[in-house]
């Protein structure tokens, strides 16, 4: 693993580089309160497969990935700014192209979770060009109606201003046990403590202003625009998780290149809830 920090249009950026430098570049985003280490169980694993695990017309050799994971505006040691503005989906999206062409890949896959996911589809969205395969986690084009995105907004403004209220502390103590995330209980006590080591290491400043400026309320709905997603894509959802395996199923029938997989006994989290399926859905499409 190699740590690097790029400056990315005035600000610090936290990135970390596994795997093949030679490989596949693949562009990993993570959720809300997680950080470029809450890939470490997929990027630092074994990504060669052979060609048996490949679909059974593919007849391209076995390929390794290189797995670009940097931690998003406001998370991790990645910069903090002080205005929720520059947080929103248009800047981060730009920073994000400004890292893989500082790194020197044109065409690339990515893959997000939750937060990441949207993050991950505004740029296949707004850049198609930009990528090879498309893999969301857990993820939404976020709120159709205005009135919804309203709502949210201000739902959204409420929690920045409680955890700046409250400090990291009290605030993970509750986030940890939302509904959202009731079936992480059942993780090993070990992954629950590297997770929650992860999101004790945020800031309040920089959860409550990604809460500002990224927020679902905040995001553009690209329901529509998921006609004109045409790369190959790949849903993931937990089975325990009924919300975001709705979402994903509305998702696919718009998406003309679209398939959805959902894991059994995994909720919101599935890399984290059952990694070793999640590589074995999430590899072979990556590699083929």
């Amino acid at each position: 693993m190699e740590t690097l920090t790029v400056t990315l249009r005035g600000e610090p950026y936290e990135v970390v580089l596994e795997g093949d430098r030679d490989g596949r570049p693949v562009l990993l985003l993570h959720g809300f309160t997680g950080s470029a280490l809450a890939w470490t169980e997929i990027a630092a694993v074994e990504t060669r497969t052979s060609n048996a695990d490949l679909d059974s017309q593919e007849q391209s050799p076995a390929r390794s990935i290189l797995w670009i994971a940097p931690s998003l505006l406001g998370h991790g040691l990645t910069a903090a700014p002080k205005s929720s503005s520059r947080y929103r989906m248009g800047e981060q999206v730009a920073d994000l192209l400004a890292l893989m062409d500082s790194l020197g890949h044109r065409r690339y896959s990515c893959l997000g979770y939750s937060m990441g996911g949207r993050v991950a589809l505004a740029l296949a969205v707004e850049h198609p060009d930009c990528l090879e395969k498309l893999v969301l986690e857990s993820a939404s084009p976020g709120l159709a109606e205005e009135g919804e995105r309203s709502l949210r907004r201000e739902s959204d403004n409420q929690l920045a201003q409680h955890i700046e209220d409250i400090g990291m502390q009290a605030f993970i103590a509750q986030w940890e046990h939302i509904p959202l995330f009731a079936s992480q209980r059942r993780l090993p006590l070990e992954a629950w403590n590297r997770q929650r080591s992860i999101r004790l290491q945020q800031r309040a400043q920089g959860l409550a202003n990604s809460l500002r400026g990224l927020g679902t309320g905040m995001q553009p709905s690209y329901w529509e625009a998921l006609r004109r997603v045409t790369l190959p894509t790949l849903l993931v959802t937990g089975e325990d998780d009924g919300k975001f395996t709705g979402i994903a199923d509305a998702m696919v029938q718009r998406m003309p290149q679209a398939q959805h997989q959902v894991v059994p006994a995994a909720g919101h989290t599935v890399h984290l809830e059952q990694t070793q399926k999640f590589r074995e859905i999430v590899l072979p499409f990556l590699l083929a």
